[in-house]
Order: structure tokens, then C-alpha cells, then sequence
């Protein structure tokens, strides 16, 4: 791994950093933590600074972000509510259920695009249901670039800080990752006891 992002980085600059990044948040063939700490690491190894591998990151972080928005628009409110109708009893979904959450991220997406780029995972696919409800393209750009922004700084730094340790970091954060995602199994499992067994049922007329 290190063999190869080193090669990759050294030939192609920061246009490797922004290319690794955007891929990464689209289809994850290697993590952001990953990318993030070692491009902080080429630092030293380099004419690169760590500025530019903050910026070079974060605008890849954002045009993938951007990709999956757009993929969340084509899919679009009317089309997963078809999806629902045709596939919904199998999950005890409704239409009616689509809209709540619709209604949900109107009112909290904006600060859930926001921190839920400090989300392994979830900071990716969050980019999907603002584009589906359509959330404003200026307002979905500041707020996962501020996100981002943050989440760069912070790894690429923590990279440059430690040099040759930089996978001390990615050990770190692999149990903040299994942490996160033990959180979000026992959120999904909450969910589904409550949609099969505690779930109000509307009464037969």
C-alpha cells in the first residue's frame, strides 16, 4: 500500500491526492484515513506542502461529494417512492414513511451534511439524500467543504506530525472506525425491532 501511494503521489502531485480522494468518497477501494496521513507524511518526503495536501484533499473530497449529489437528484423523491410502492411491503415501508423523511432532512440536513463528514462511512453516502431532497447547491457545498475542511486538517497534520508513524494514526482510526460502525449496527437493529415489532399499526376500517 505504502509502495503504491508513494509511486502514485511522487509521479502525479497533488493531482494524485484530489484523484484518491474523489474516487475514495465514490466507490472506497482505499480509505480517506489512509490517503489523508500519508499525504501528510509525503510532506517531508517532498516538495509538497501541507497546505496543499489539505486543499488538493479537500477539492477531491468535495467533487466526489458533488458526483454522489447529482446521483441523489437523478434518483429523485418520485422515483424512490415508486421503488417504495413496489418494494416497501417487503420492509413494511410506505410512501407516507419516504415523505416523513424527506420532511426530516428538510428540517435537520443541512447540520446532518455537516457532521456527518466526520463519520466514516456515513460521510460519503450522506451526499445521496441531499441531492434527493434537493437541498441548495451553495448551501450543500459550504457545508461539506466546512465539514471536510476540518476532517483534512486534522489527519493531514496528524500525518506530517508523526513522519514515518503515519500508520500509527490509520490504527487509531480503524478503532474509531469499528467504534463508529458498532454504533451505527446497534442504530440499524433499534430501528428494525422498532419497524416489526413495536411500530403503531393502523387500525383495519
Amino acid at each position: 500500500m505504502q509502495n503504491f501511494l508513494e509511486e502514485v503521489i511522487n509521479q502525479f502531485g497533488y493531482a494524485a491526492i484530489i484523484i484518491l480522494i474523489a474516487v475514495e468518497n465514490i466507490f472506497p477501494p482505499i480509505p480517506s484515513e489512509v490517503i489523508l496521513t500519508f499525504g501528510g507524511f509525503m510532506t517531508a518526503a517532498s516538495n509538497m506542502s501541507v497546505t496543499g495536501v489539505i486543499a488538493a484533499s479537500t477539492a477531491g473530497s468535495v467533487g466526489g461529494a458533488v458526483v454522489l449529489y447529482y446521483i441523489g437528484g437523478i434518483l429523485g423523491l418520485e422515483r424512490m417512492k415508486r421503488i417504495i410502492l413496489k418494494y416497501g411491503k417487503w420492509l413494511r415501508l410506505t410512501t407516507a414513511d419516504v415523505d416523513k423523511s424527506y420532511a426530516w432532512f428538510d428540517k435537520y440536513g443541512p447540520w446532518t451534511v455537516f457532521f456527518c463528514r466526520f463519520i466514516p462511512l456515513i460521510r460519503s453516502l450522506i451526499s445521496i439524500p441531499a441531492g434527493m431532497s434537493k437541498m441548495k447547491m451553495p448551501k450543500f457545498l459550504l457545508l461539506t467543504t466546512a465539514g471536510t475542511l476540518i476532517w483534512n486538517t486534522v489527519l493531514v497534520n496528524l500525518g506530517a506530525s508523526v513522519g514515518e508513524n503515519w500508520e500509527d494514526i490509520t490504527g487509531v482510526m480503524d478503532v474509531y472506525s469499528n467504534i463508529v460502525y458498532a454504533i451505527l449496527v446497534i442504530l440499524a437493529l433499534a430501528f428494525l425491532a422498532w419497524l416489526f415489532y413495536f411500530r403503531p399499526k393502523k387500525k383495519v376500517k
